[in-house]
């Protein structure tokens, strides 16, 4: 055969071969994979991964600054930057464990009074409530001005946790940087989300933690579409803490380990203890948050009236001031004694219940981890002497207490575990950690409902959960609880005569803050949250002015808890 013929019969084969191909070549770039990549470029994902991973450095660096602040702040009355105070405790005289939460107080009261909108701080409950009906916006001086008020909180000695408002700053950012991007609202739900979840890993130092915290608190779902750019903004936010702070874990612990698996019953029943201690620790919280409702102090007192009550519990216990990782460390470490684990498991939630609702800045993460390990290791100490020998150490009780009282607090099992795990690198006790945390978290949300975020949201007049909440939200009105003029006691019936009738704007037009006679418990408690104040005139509605009475938010919270007592009872008779 000649060679030109061999030449053209393979340019033949070729020709039919590619014809063959064809088909199989459409189906696979046309029908399975064009349709994808467009799918990917036209919803802009590459563009949201690069903004999460601008997100999470910009966060990080904040989260470092604010670390900074705190200690700088720490260091004007302490004398040291540094989180490890523990041997400072003995040399410092007592009268300056008093006068420091004080002196926060009037800065922070001040603060509140003059330029905080609300009157108070937010931290992770504001940043869920922008991402469930604010659109993901954090307003930017509201967010600048928390960080500022808990970096002054907790550096002179506020007793509640970092991570909060760290959370907060990481998600203001968020929000500031995806506005400009002009991004989707869905892009900046998971933007925010991984705001937070690069201020979680870049305030512990745990990048997965932040990832499932970022899914389990803020989103409230695991999503493909989140996972990557939450991801990229977690991991971006360790690279940066551990390049200018350490690659080490929050807690550098001895290696525990579990001596037999005969003690499951005991990791079993620490976590009811540690179900007892996150109810006790949220009913506290909540207490003393009716009780401060219940005077009418100025905004600006009331933080000086609470670290006049902190100052006071750091005379005896000092050990309470501030974030408290220096204590925490100590109890995983077993050198702390049972009384003082008790005596500072009291004393600190006293002091955080305190510390929050005086208004003082600062989250609740840290307080339920040092109330986690107190508890671990009392418990700890208790089995060894009931069962010596046998029993592994208190240190590995602290690690599970540490857990189970976290988990129930936050609301946030699977986070919380990892959490534990990498600020501790105790990944040998797996199995124990899971038995402790799930009852924990059962039995609180079994007694409580909800989380204590979510306990938060409720008392501003916003219910994330199903169930008789949202009915009754929905259904109670101003009408039922709030008081008339006529039936106002404590004014004489002189004072009565000469009370405004109808509700006056001011220079500029404006109404100020009020409700309607048909507003519903759940707008009145909104509108006690954004005005920040304990009473409001009541008027018959926006044409109609006049001023029927005035309402309380202890008011509107007790008609709201009289109402879920009366729908429990209700439903298990």
């Amino acid at each position: 055969m000649k060679h030109s013929e061999i030449i053209k019969k393979l340019k033949l084969a070729l020709k039919y071969k590619s014809r063959s191909l064809k088909p199989l070549y459409n189906e696979l770039y046309y029908d399975r994979i064009a349709p994808h990549l467009s799918s990917f470029v036209k919803n802009k994902d590459f563009f949201l991964w690069s903004v999460a991973l601008l997100i999470g450095i910009c966060v990080a660096c904040a989260t470092v600054l604010f670390r900074h602040m705190i200690g700088a702040i720490q260091w004007l009355w302490l004398g040291s930057a540094s989180e490890q105070i523990g041997n400072l405790f003995q040399t410092t005289p007592k009268y300056i464990f008093f006068l420091a939460p004080i002196i926060g107080g009037i800065i922070v009261g001040q603060i509140l009074h003059h330029l905080m909108p609300g009157k108070r701080a937010h931290a992770v409950a504001d940043v869920i409530e922008a991402k469930a009906i604010k659109g993901s916006h954090i307003d930017l001086k509201t967010g600048l001005l928390s960080a500022l008020i808990s970096a002054i909180s907790l550096g002179f000695g506020g007793s509640a946790g970092r991570e909060g408002p760290v959370v907060h700053l990481g998600a203001t950012l968020s929000s500031l940087i995806s506005r400009a991007s002009e991004l989707s609202y869905a892009h900046r739900r998971i933007l925010l989300a991984s705001g937070a979840a690069a201020a979680v890993s870049a305030s512990f130092n745990a990048p997965i933690a932040g990832v499932l915290f970022a899914h389990e608190v803020i989103l409230a779902h695991y999503a493909l579409s989140a996972f990557v750019p939450v991801v990229l903004a977690s991991v971006a936010g360790t690279i940066i803490v551990r390049l200018t702070i350490g690659e080490y874990p929050a807690f550098l612990i001895p290696d525990y380990s579990i001596s037999s698996y005969l003690e499951f019953p005991a990791f079993a029943a620490l976590g009811l203890f540690a179900a007892f201690i996150s109810i006790l620790f949220q009913l506290s919280m909540s207490t003393t948050e009716r009780l401060a409702w219940s005077y009418d102090i100025p905004i600006w007192a009331r933080p000086i009236i609470g670290g006049i009550l902190v100052g006071s519990i750091a005379v005896f216990f000092p050990e309470v001031l501030g974030v408290g990782y220096d204590t925490t460390d100590n109890a995983l470490k077993q050198n702390l004694s049972l009384t003082l684990l008790l005596s500072l498991l009291f004393a600190k939630i006293i002091a955080t219940s305190i510390t929050l609702a005086s208004r003082f800045g600062g989250g609740v993460f840290s307080p339920s981890l040092y109330l986690g390990a107190c508890a671990g290791g009392a418990f700890g100490l208790i089995m060894a002497a009931l069962f010596p020998g046998t029993a592994s150490s208190d240190g590995l009780y602290a690690i599970l207490g540490m857990g189970g009282v976290a988990a129930a607090i936050l609301g946030a099992p699977i986070s919380t575990t990892l959490i534990v795990f990498e600020l501790t690198g105790g990944y040998e006790m797996t199995i124990a950690l899971l038995v402790t945390v799930s009852i924990s978290t059962a039995l609180s949300n079994a007694v409580l409902g909800m989380s204590f975020f979510h306990w938060q949201l409720s008392t501003r007049g916003l219910f994330l959960f199903a169930g008789p909440h949202k009915q009754i939200a929905q259904t109670l009105t101003v009408d039922d609880f709030y008081k008339p003029i006529e039936e106002n006691e404590e004014s004489s019936e002189e004072n009565r005569e000469t009370e405004p009738t109808q509700l006056e704007p001011d220079e500029d037009g404006k109404y100020p803050a009020n409700l309607h006679l048909n507003d519903s418990i759940e707008i009145a408690l909104r509108k006690f949250d954004q005005s920040g104040k304990e009473k409001l005139p009541v008027i018959i509605d926006k044409h109609n002015h006049q001023i029927l009475g005035h309402a309380t938010h202890l008011a509107a919270l007790n008609a709201y808890n009289k109402s879920l007592i009366h729908a429990h009872e209700e439903e298990h008779k």
